[in-house]
């Protein structure tokens, strides 16, 4: 991690929780946002449009008391094209942080993916190693956070979350919430499909702590 890059592009947004906090190379929970924490289905431009999923934070929260980072990472082209500003994501973001707080929970981390190949701000108008399923994500929580992608989880609606999670080498999991894998934009085979994040969480605890 010494040689890390800690600058921020602007073709990503980062909010970490304990900046400066490695977790020692352990497994990592890489969450979707839209379709697996909030808004089963349907689009997030503005701070209103943001809605938890039934049973999400208390799911959350359960990863947090198994001490598992909880790393969201979520494409957001929607700021290249206009449709949503960079102080709506954050205050957006500011939303899902107080929500998931009601019910004891928190994300460790949020990465934003915010360039798409059609935009139409110049400098976010391109190919980007951050969005997925591209790993770009996974690997700068990786360089970051010091988790390990390797004995790490993605859990995703879309095929591109799928396929960026084989592409990282995490254990893929798909939840029939959101896209349900019908997206249509990749081909990729998840390891596992699963009801949504509740069950997700239910897996991924069963695997990292079989005696709890």
């Amino acid at each position: 991690m010494a040689d890390f890059d800690f600058s921020v592009p602007a073709e990503l947004a980062v909010r970490i929780r304990q900046p400066g906090r490695s977790f020692d190379g352990v497994a990592a929970a890489f969450l979707d946002r839209d379709g697996v924490i909030n808004n089963n289905g349907r689009y997030v431009n503005t701070v209103d449009d943001f809605e938890l999923i039934p049973g999400a934070a208390d799911a959350i929260r359960r990863l947090n008391d198994a001490g598992i980072p909880v790393i969201v990472v979520t494409n957001q082209g929607s700021v290249a094209l206009k449709y949503l500003t960079r102080d709506e994501l954050e205050r957006i973001h500011d939303k899902m942080d107080r929500l998931l707080a009601d019910h004891g929970a928190h994300a460790d981390a949020v990465y934003a993916a915010l360039a798409y190949p059609e935009g139409t701000i110049p400098e976010l108008t391109k190919v980007s190693k951050y969005r997925k399923p591209n790993v770009g994500m996974i690997d700068r929580a990786r360089d970051e956070l010091g988790v390990s992608p390797e004995q790490s989880y993605v859990v995703g609606d879309a095929t591109s979350d799928i396929l960026m999670g084989k592409r990282a080498g995490c254990f893929s999991i798909l939840v029939e919430t959101g896209f349900g894998g019908e997206d249509g934009k990749a081909e990729a085979t998840p390891d596992i499909v699963v009801a949504d994040l509740t069950a997700a969480v239910d897996l991924i605890l069963s695997k990292l702590r079989p005696n709890a």
